[in-house]
């Protein structure tokens, strides 16, 4: 096992990173959430060399950018545009990214995590109108996917422990590529309602509007995100799209 670099590997340990991009992922839905939809900025316009949206302008660039600095070398990072990416430049250090099989470079749900959030997640997050500071507003937009896409794409570490735990049953559905015995395999509903209470008790304390004229010195009645947004995030995208990531790695686990 030591040769494929996950010694290291533990659902406790992928458990605190999970928990600590919860509070990334609400962070930036709260950035986002200051700012108008900016509708503009999601339709397709004609800039010099390059034909589509300003959000999908400034996200082909940054990554292209953040590719020869080596972003994309860790599993866990998966680029929305990675057609034609430059070459890294720069390697992350062994000690700053953990190795999976080679099943985890073809698992990638980022088109799915970009229409979810164009389409879905946006329209609730930002209220309607139009500032003309679009460049602002898709920022913040890469900020959230791609702590979005981190956090979905980290099922494939997900799923490499759990096969370790129970390499016996997953192989025989690998091997018979059951996907539905592999999504049984892996689906905890109790773990799943705990992670649906917790980000939605996250989003009340850090989303809370403070106000000297409260008693506790916060409205719990006005959030900047609303609670119930984020807990419907995480059951609708971030858990289901997760598990299609543990899905698609495993059934490539013994390739």
């Amino acid at each position: 096992m030591g040769s494929d670099g996950t010694d290291n590997l533990s659902l406790d340990s992928i458990r605190k990173t999970l928990i600590g991009l919860e509070d990334t992922i609400i962070y930036s839905l709260i950035e986002r959430s200051k700012l108008p939809l900016n509708s503009p900025a999601y339709k397709s316009s004609p800039f010099p060399g390059f034909h589509g949206s300003l959000m999908q302008l400034l996200v082909k660039g940054t990554e292209a950018v953040q590719a020869q600095f080596g972003r994309y070398q860790s599993p866990e990072e998966v680029p929305f545009f990675p057609d034609n990416l430059p070459p890294p430049i720069v390697h992350p250090s062994q000690n700053c990214s953990q190795k999976l099989p080679a099943a985890a470079a073809s698992v990638n749900v980022s088109k799915d995590i970009w229409d979810f959030y164009v389409n879905k997640l946006l329209p609730q997050l930002a209220t309607e109108g139009d500032d003309g500071n679009y460049v602002l507003s898709v920022a913040s937009d890469l900020v959230c996917l791609q702590a979005l896409s981190r956090r979905i794409h980290y099922g494939k570490y997900v799923a490499e422990v759990k096969f370790i735990n129970e390499t016996e049953a997953y192989t025989t559905a690998i091997r018979a590529q059951d996907k539905d015995t592999i999504m049984n395999l892996l689906t905890d509903t109790k773990v799943e309602a705990m992670v649906k209470q917790r980000v939605a008790k996250k989003a009340m304390v850090f989303g809370a509007e403070v106000t000297l004229s409260d008693s506790n010195g916060s409205n719990t009645n006005n959030y900047k995100v609303e609670p119930s947004v984020v807990s419907r995030l995480y059951d609708e995208w971030v858990i289901p799209l997760t598990k299609v990531v543990e899905v698609d790695y495993l059934l490539k686990r013994l390739e």
